[in-house]
């Protein structure tokens, strides 16, 4: 509805700029004459080229209409220009037959026959042969613009199209992930400690919530995916054990109204648990989010402790995830800098995203 309404205005645009402009192109002679201080007639005006204006009019839509959509546009070059010169010759010699014609059905008044001999005719044909021309070639150019503007419109719609398919995929793609990690962790809970597992229940409850129906939308408010990651904080801090330091500090207003892409931190917040725990060694996981007037900030830090080739537990997916969904939603507005330390102890994630 609303491309209908544009394309709608567009045409009314274009249709009052045509009136204008060929308003204009059919005045010039009384505008120049006036301003010289003569008057004119309607039968001076035949007489001094008052026809021209209308071979320009008619060369120029002959083009706009016909020969440029259904020659020029559709690669038929040769033809395009053949038709041209046949259309100017033909115009050309038209306008000195209609001229030759009003000399004598409307001659002129006396004084303008005692007027010193004017330059020969042929002069004048070449000069509306080359007049025809320039008005050959601005029909061409603001056909091509107004082409290439569709051309661009049709691009950018297109890709809008696949930038929307490309997050959908990744969406669906990560619910999955998402939700078979978190699985597997309450299966582990339920067989040592059936209360925690229940509390898992819940927090899982809460956090489907968010997947099933925030996830579909393109953009959430700040404080709710807070509450979120909340929630899945505490659904992995239940199976950890007491060698592993959790530290969270989410330096956003409860009630922040800033709009983010949802569960865009998520894979983050679950690489450190997944990579920053170890059975047996101390571990510890520092997540701090803050927001600002200009950007959102995810910092997370933990211990590293790389799965060894024979642990299968996740496909490595996430982080790619999290890498095209920022180039799809944030193209130039984020930085994300992420890696093990050089003394391969701890890994960085670090995530900017400007609002």
């Amino acid at each position: 509805m609303k491309q209908l309404e544009a394309s709608s205005r567009y045409h009314i645009i274009e249709a009052m700029i045509h009136i204008i402009g060929w308003g204009i192109v059919f005045a010039f002679p009384f505008i120049m004459m006036t301003r010289s201080g003569f008057t004119i007639s309607w039968q001076d005006y035949l007489h001094h080229g008052g026809i021209v204006p209308v071979t320009f009019l008619i060369v120029f839509y002959v083009n706009y209409f016909i020969l440029i959509p259904h020659y020029l546009f559709k690669g038929r070059t040769k033809e395009y220009f053949i038709l041209n010169i046949l259309l100017i010759l033909c115009t050309a010699i038209g306008v000195h037959f209609w001229q030759d014609y009003i000399s004598v059905r409307f001659p002129r008044k006396e004084h303008d026959q005692d007027k010193p001999m004017a330059p020969p005719r042929w002069i004048f044909f070449l000069r509306d042969i080359f007049s025809m021309i320039l008005t050959v070639g601005l029909s061409t150019a603001i056909r091509l613009s107004g082409r290439w503007g569709q051309i661009e419109a049709a691009r950018r719609e297109a890709e809008k199209s696949r930038t929307e398919a490309e997050l959908k995929n990744l969406r669906n793609q990560l619910n999955p992930h998402f939700l078979l990690n978190t699985l597997n962790n309450i299966y582990a809970l339920i067989a040592f400690d059936t209360d925690k597992a229940q509390a898992a229940v819940q927090e899982l409850s809460r956090l489907l919530r968010h997947v099933l129906y925030d996830n579909q939308q393109n953009f959430v408010p700040l404080g709710k995916e807070m509450d979120s990651i909340r929630n899945y904080i505490e659904l992995m801090r239940i199976r950890l054990s007491s060698n592993v330091t959790v530290e969270t500090a989410i330096s956003v207003r409860p009630d922040s109204r800033t709009e983010i892409a949802p569960l865009i931190f998520i894979s983050l917040i679950e690489n450190a648990f997944k990579h920053g725990i170890s059975p047996t060694e101390p571990s510890y996981i520092r997540i701090h989010f803050s927001e600002s007037e200009q950007e959102v900030r995810c910092e997370i830090y933990n211990s590293y402790h790389p799965k060894n080739e024979a642990d299968k537990s996740g496909s490595g997916i996430g982080l790619e995830q999290v890498r095209k969904r920022l180039e799809l939603t944030y193209p130039g507005r984020y930085n994300w800098e992420h890696g093990v330390s050089e003394d391969n102890t701890e890994y960085r994630s670090v995530l900017v995203i400007n609002i």
